[in-house]
C-alpha cells in the first residue's frame, strides 16, 4: 500500500534552495531569504524596540501562520537573544500542514550559518513529526515551540493563547488559496489583543480587506529589495465575542513573587516542579518518603508504552502529543546509558484477533515512519533479537526508563527544593498563600501556588475531596535474565510487557487489581504476570527458564496507580466545588443553558494526577501545562483536550445528570 507522504515534498535547486512539490512554490527568496525574514517580520513588527522594552521575566508570543523551514523562527530566537531581558520568555506558536522531515529540515537550515547555534539546538529535539500539538521547551525553558501539525483552519481554532505578534507566512495566495481565508484572519484577531501587531510578505488586496475586516488597521509598507510593498499592522478593535463555557476558562495567570508548593514527588509532581522552575518559579516539593519515586513512579524501569486508537479519541490524542513531548524530555534531561534511559524501540503485538486489526489501521495511517510502523512476525523478531509469533507495530524511538533516575534528574534544577519525610495533610488559604500543613498542624511550606500530585491521596484534601479518583494496585515481577534472554534487544508489549535486561533482571508485568489496597508482593500476582509470557514470545519463556521460575521466590515490586472513571487526568486548576454546584445549578435543569458566571476557582491551586500506567508519557505534557496555565502561556494542547483533562469535568457531568444533592 502506498501512503500518502505526511511530510512536504521538496526538491532541491543546484545551490540548495528547497521547493515545495505540495504548492509549486518557494519557500523564500533564493537571494535573501534570512534578510527578507528580518524586514517583513523582526522589523515590522517592532520587535527588536518591543523586546528591549519587556519587564523582567515578562512573557512574549508570537503566532506564526506557516513554520516551513524554521527560518523565521530560529531569526526570531537569536533576536530574542540579543536584545529580550535575561529572565523573559518567548513562545513561538507555529502552524504547519505539510512539516519537514528531520533530515529535510537540517538541509535546509544549513543555508544560513549565522543561525547555526540555534538551529543544532532545534535539531537535537526535532524529529519526523505526527499529527497534532508538538511542544519544545528550549534555552532551558527560556523558549517555548509549539508546533501545530496539520490544517490551520483545524488547528487554529483550537489553540488557547494571546498573541501579541503575527508572523502571517506561507506560500503565495495564488499558490495556497486555501489558507488565505476570512476564517484565518478572524482566528488570528481571536487570539490577539488591541495592539497585537502582525505584517506579512504579500500586498495582496483580498489579504488586506480581510484583515481589515478582522479588526486589523492595515498598511501597504515598502516590501524588502526587489519586492515593492508589503502589509503590517495591528488589532485595532475586537469582535463580538462568542459565549465559552466559564468552568473551562482559565483562571487570571500567577502575579507576583512566583513561589509553588507541589505536594508529592512521583513523575507528576517532579515534572510539575521541573517545568514551573524553568520558568523562573522558585518551587518546595513536598515528600512524605525519604526519597522521590517510592510509590508506583519507582520501578526500575517503566516502559513507553504508546496505546493509541485509529479513531483519534481525546485519550489517543492526548497520549500521542505527550509521548512525544516525553521522547524530547528524555534526550534533554538523561544519558543513554543502559541504567537510567534506553530507546531500544518497543515492539506492540496483535495477540488476539481485534487487537491485529486494530495494529493494521494504525499502522495504515500515515503516520511517520520513525513514529510508528508496521511489521510482520519476522520482522518482529529480527528487531527483538529473539522469535516472535505475531506482526504488530514497532515503535522505533520508544523503549524504557528508570523513572527514579528521571525524578532525580528533575529535581536537580537550582529552583527546586525537595522536602522529605513531610506529609501535607492540610491546605490552608492565607494572606495569599498556600499553606501546607502536617498532622500537627506544622507549617511545612507556603507559597504563592500550590499543585496536588498525590496520585490517589490527592483525594484526601478538603478542596478535593469532589475528585473521582480510584487507586489501582499493580504488580511487576524482577525475571533473573539467562545468556538467552539477554539477547532481548526491545520492549515487547501484548497483553502485557517484558523489557530488555537491566542490571541482570528483566521486569515482566503487570497486574491489575482492584481488590487490594496493600503493596504487599504476592506469588499470585507472580504467577499470573508468567502467564502473559507466552503471549509476548514462548522464544522468550523458554529462555527464561520459565517452567522453573517459583513465583513465591520471585522477586515483585507492587504499588497504586492511580486512575479517573474515563482514564484520562485530571490536569488544571481547581474550583470550590459547593460554589461551582450553586453557580451552574440551572444546568441541572437544561443542559443548553449558557449562563456567565465566573467559575469559582481555588486562587492559585492547581491538580496533577491520575496517569494511571501511562505517567512515563503523560506526566511530562502535563507538567507543561500546569506552567502554561499559571504563566498564562500558550496551552501546549488543542483546547478540546485541555478541557478533556480539566479537574472540573466530573463536577459538570454530576450536575448535568443531576448526580449532585445540596
Amino acid at each position: 500500500m502506498n501512503l500518502p507522504s505526511p511530510f512536504a515534498t521538496l526538491s532541491w535547486s543546484a545551490d540548495g534552495q528547497p521547493f515545495s512539490e505540495q504548492f509549486d512554490d518557494v519557500y523564500f527568496s533564493s537571494e535573501s531569504g534570512l534578510d527578507e525574514a528580518w524586514h517583513v517580520f523582526l522589523l515590522h513588527n517592532q520587535l527588536p524596540q518591543r523586546w528591549a522594552d519587556l519587564p523582567e521575566g515578562g512573557h512574549f508570543c508570537i503566532g506564526e501562520t506557516g513554520f516551513g523551514t524554521g527560518r523565521s523562527f530560529l531569526a526570531a530566537w537569536q533576536l530574542w537573544d540579543q536584545c529580550a531581558p535575561a529572565s523573559a520568555f518567548l513562545h513561538f506558536v507555529s502552524c504547519e500542514k505539510y512539516p519537514l522531515s528531520a533530515c529535510d529540515l537540517k538541509r535546509a537550515q544549513r543555508l544560513w550559518p549565522d543561525l547555526q547555534p540555534w538551529a543544532e539546538t532545534l535539531e537535537a529535539q526535532y524529529t519526523d513529526l505526527a499529527p497534532g500539538w508538538q511542544q519544545f521547551v528550549l534555552a532551558e525553558g527560556r523558549v517555548t515551540l509549539t508546533l501545530l501539525i496539520g490544517d490551520m483552519l483545524d488547528t487554529l481554532p483550537q489553540l488557547d493563547a494571546r498573541v501579541d505578534a503575527w508572523f502571517l507566512d506561507g506560500f503565495a495566495p495564488a499558490k495556497n488559496p486555501a489558507m488565505w481565508q476570512p476564517a484565518l484572519y478572524q482566528q488570528m484577531a481571536r487570539l490577539s489583543q488591541p495592539g497585537t501587531t502582525v505584517a506579512t510578505f504579500t500586498s495582496v488586496g483580498e489579504v488586506r480587506r480581510g484583515l481589515i475586516d478582522a479588526g486589523f488597521e492595515m498598511h501597504r509598507v515598502p516590501g524588502h529589495r526587489h519586492k515593492r510593498h508589503m502589509l503590517a499592522g495591528s488589532l485595532q478593535r475586537s469582535g463580538s465575542t462568542p459565549w465559552a463555557a466559564p468552568w473551562y476558562a482559565r483562571p487570571q495567570p500567577a502575579r507576583g513573587e512566583r513561589t509553588a508548593i507541589i505536594i508529592g514527588a512521583g513523575l507528576a509532581g517532579c515534572c510539575s516542579a521541573y517545568a514551573l522552575a524553568q520558568r523562573g518559579w522558585q518551587v518546595t516539593v513536598i515528600e512524605r518518603h525519604p526519597a522521590a519515586a517510592q510509590e508506583a513512579s519507582g520501578n526500575p524501569q517503566g516502559i513507553l508504552y504508546c496505546k493509541l486508537s485509529p479513531h483519534q479519541t481525546p485519550l489517543s490524542r492526548f497520549i500521542q502529543s505527550s509521548y512525544a513531548y516525553s521522547l524530547r524530555l528524555l534526550h534533554e534531561v538523561l544519558t543513554r546509558d543502559g541504567q537510567h534511559w534506553e530507546p531500544c524501540g518497543v515492539l506492540q503485538l496483535g495477540a488476539t484477533g481485534k487487537e491485529s486489526a486494530r495494529l493494521q489501521k494504525l499502522a495504515a495511517a500515515g503516520y511517520p515512519q520513525r513514529f510508528l510502523h508496521g511489521v510482520d512476525a519476522q520482522q518482529a523478531s529480527e528487531i527483538a533479537g529473539l522469535a516472535i509469533d505475531h506482526s504488530g507495530l514497532f515503535f522505533p524511538e520508544g523503549g524504557w526508563v528508570n523513572p527514579p533516575a528521571l525524578c532525580q534528574t528533575l529535581l536537580r534544577h537550582p529552583a527546586i527544593t525537595l522536602k522529605t519525610h513531610s506529609e501535607a495533610l492540610n491546605l490552608v488559604y492565607q494572606a495569599g498563600q498556600w499553606q501546607a500543613l502536617d498532622a500537627n498542624g506544622h507549617l511545612l511550606a507556603q507559597a504563592q501556588l500550590a499543585v496536588i500530585c498525590s496520585a490517589a491521596d490527592s483525594q484526601k484534601f478538603v478542596q478535593t475531596a469532589h475528585l473521582p479518583l480510584k487507586a489501582i494496585r499493580g504488580q511487576i515481577t524482577h525475571l533473573p535474565a539467562t545468556e538467552h534472554s539477554a539477547q532481548l534487544r526491545s520492549v515487547i508489549c501484548a497483553e502485557g510487557y517484558i523489557s530488555p535486561v537491566r542490571q541482570g533482571e528483566h521486569h515482566l508485568g503487570a497486574s491489575f487489581r482492584f481488590d487490594r489496597d496493600d503493596t504487599q508482593p504476592s506469588a499470585e500476582e507472580n504467577q499470573s504476570n508468567l502467564a502473559l509470557l507466552d503471549g509476548l514470545s514462548p522464544a522468550l519463556a523458554q529462555a527464561l527458564q520459565r517452567d522453573q521460575l517459583n513465583p513465591a521466590t520471585l522477586k515483585a515490586r507492587a504499588a497504586m496507580r492511580c486512575t479517573t472513571p474515563d482514564y484520562l487526568p485530571l490536569v488544571g486548576p481547581l474550583v470550590d466545588a459547593a460554589s461551582f454546584q450553586s453557580a451552574y445549578a440551572v444546568l441541572g435543569k437544561d443542559a443548553s443553558k449558557q449562563p456567565s458566571t465566573d467559575s469559582p476557582w481555588l486562587p492559585g491551586l492547581f491538580i496533577n494526577a491520575a496517569h494511571g500506567s501511562r505517567g512515563l508519557i503523560s506526566c511530562p505534557l502535563s507538567g507543561e501545562l500546569i506552567a502554561a496555565l499559571v504563566t498564562g502561556e500558550a496551552l501546549p494542547l488543542p483546547r478540546d483536550l485541555a478541557q478533556a483533562v480539566h479537574p472540573s469535568r466530573f463536577l459538570l457531568r454530576q450536575l448535568i445528570r443531576g448526580q449532585l444533592t445540596s
